[in-house]
């Protein structure tokens, strides 16, 4: 049998993760276009010739969305989604990346396509693949905080115990041990105490905290 052969369209697509009012929120965007006019998606397009995936996610991340790669503390490629039927204009192939932010600083144009962050337990209806998307990444980003220190570029640079702890139950979608997270947590020599303190109310003051390193480390597992 002879096979006539027909290259796939190659696209990139940004899962831009930020914790808002200690609920973690994906970044869509209204699409303006056909197919799936006026339906949430994830920030996407065509990554043409001469363009690496990555220069095509910042490309498509600042221009749709409204977001530089500098203001993510945190980006890694996530997989690559293949399925024949994923998008009805024909068979294309998405390079997916995974972006985490503190502070991600949206700067919309006429350009961008109504950028916004829902929490990832109240999604609206969303076009091609992309629900089973996030969903890949909320269980990769679920496991990656056992077992690294990744959970850093979701909060600011200095923290309490309980706000990490609440960043940790966010992403899990689960609550957490105090007693245990905190002894697992320290033991793991991942943070390091500040001179400063929060107080609020009547509460006794809590020392502030920061991680040892600004950037992506393993541990041993922290979380079961």
């Amino acid at each position: 049998m002879e096979y006539v052969y027909e290259a796939p369209v190659l696209t990139v697509d940004a899962v831009i993760f930020q914790l808002i009012n200690n609920e973690l929120n994906v970044l869509l965007i209204k699409r303006n276009l056909e197919p799936f006019k006026d339906t949430y998606a994830l920030p996407g397009g065509y990554n043409p010739k001469g363009e690496t995936t990555m220069k095509a996610f910042e490309r498509v991340l600042s221009t749709k969305a409204g977001i530089k790669k500098d203001n993510l503390q945190l980006i890694e490629q996530l997989y690559t989604f293949d399925t024949v039927a994923r998008d009805p204009r024909g068979h294309a192939v998405s390079i997916a990346y995974m972006g985490l932010t503190r502070d991600p600083k949206i700067k919309e144009s006429s350009d961008t396509e109504d950028p916004k962050f829902f929490p990832i337990t109240k999604l609206p209806k969303l076009a091609f693949d992309h629900e089973s998307i996030i969903k890949y990444a909320h269980e990769r980003l679920s496991s990656k905080i056992t077992y690294t220190n990744a959970i850093f570029a979701l909060l600011p640079k200095q923290f309490t115990l309980t706000q990490l702890q609440q960043a940790y139950e966010a992403v899990l979608c689960r609550e957490l041990d105090k007693r245990n997270f905190r002894k697992r947590i320290m033991a793991l020599n991942l943070l390091k105490p500040t001179s400063k303190y929060f107080t609020e109310g009547a509460h006794r003051p809590a020392l502030i905290y920061s991680f040892q390193k600004q950037g992506l480390e393993t541990s041993p597992q922290l979380i079961d």
